[in-house]
Order: structure tokens, then C-alpha cells, then sequence
């Protein structure tokens, strides 16, 4: 990991289970991230607000209520609306495989289904954000870690 990554975990709309969604950050937290659990019943515009204030480099959302085509693609929306577009997303739950094309082209990063590993989705969610920070930093830039290290040279 490049750096200490913040997360916003969050269960959009009415789906009042959170079980899934409270593993899944403690696995984020034990893997490394900061976690930032927003808890249950969401807005899409909390949702989005709680990314802004935190500045969070991703969010998971987690539905299990049937309500993801309409839930993820709006948060996606309201992130680039308030000029976080950037910000990865990612989500869970019960997602049946003819909506996950619709969830991807709206972007959604990537879905996680119940029973997935909770090393996969960590690793993937590991990988993305590296890869993410990596094409962003201009070339011949360092990193924060590299800036910190104390292994840079002085001219």
C-alpha cells in the first residue's frame, strides 16, 4: 500500500442490514485503510457529503434491499457533482449478474457478491487505489512515503 488510504464505508437507502457492511470495514481496517463506517440509511447526498468532508480516495456501498440500480449510479452522480469524481467506488450485496454491466457503465469500480474473500476485496481494493495514485502522480514525482523516507537525496 502507497500510503494509508481513507475509505467511507455506507448502506444507502432503507436496507436495514449492516452485518455484511460492518465486516467489510473491519477487514478494510485490519488490512490498512482508514475506515470511516457512516452507519445505515444513507442518502445518496449524505453519502457523497461524508466522501467530500473526509476526503475519502474511495467508497463501498453495501444494499441488499434490490435498490442498487438506483442508489450507486446516484452517489457516483453526486460525487462528480461536487468535483469528487475521483473518488473510487465500489459496492456490495445482492447484485444479480444482468445489473453489474449497468452498475459498471454508470461507475461503479467494482462488486463484490456475499461470499466473496474478504483478502480479495481488500487486495483489489489495495490495487486499485495504487494504481489510481500511480497515474495521477506526474512522472518523476514522489510519493508521500518517498518524500518521508528520508532515503531522498539533497542537491
Amino acid at each position: 500500500m502507497q500510503r494509508r488510504y481513507r475509505v467511507v464505508i455506507a448502506k444507502p437507502g432503507l436496507d436495514g442490514h449492516d452485518r455484511g457492511a460492518k465486516v467489510i470495514a473491519r477487514a478494510l481496517r485490519d488490512a490498512g485503510f482508514e475506515v470511516i463506517y457512516a452507519g445505515l440509511h444513507q442518502t445518496p447526498e449524505q453519502v457523497a457529503e461524508t466522501a467530500l468532508q473526509e476526503d475519502a480516495d474511495a467508497v463501498g456501498l453495501s444494499v441488499l434491499s434490490g435498490a442498487h440500480l438506483t442508489l450507486f449510479p446516484k452517489v457516483v452522480e453526486l460525487l462528480r457533482e461536487k468535483g469528487v469524481g475521483d473518488v473510487l467506488v465500489f459496492g456490495g450485496g445482492i447484485i444479480p449478474d444482468d445489473d453489474v454491466p449497468r452498475l459498471e457503465a454508470a461507475g461503479v469500480a467494482a462488486l463484490f457478491t456475499p461470499g466473496t474473500p474478504l483478502q480479495e476485496i481488500t487486495s483489489w481494493l489495495e490495487r486499485a487505489l495504487d494504481d489510481k495514485a500511480a497515474t495521477e502522480r506526474p512522472e518523476g514525482a514522489q510519493s508521500l512515503a518517498q518524500r518521508t523516507s528520508g532515503n531522498q537525496s539533497t542537491t
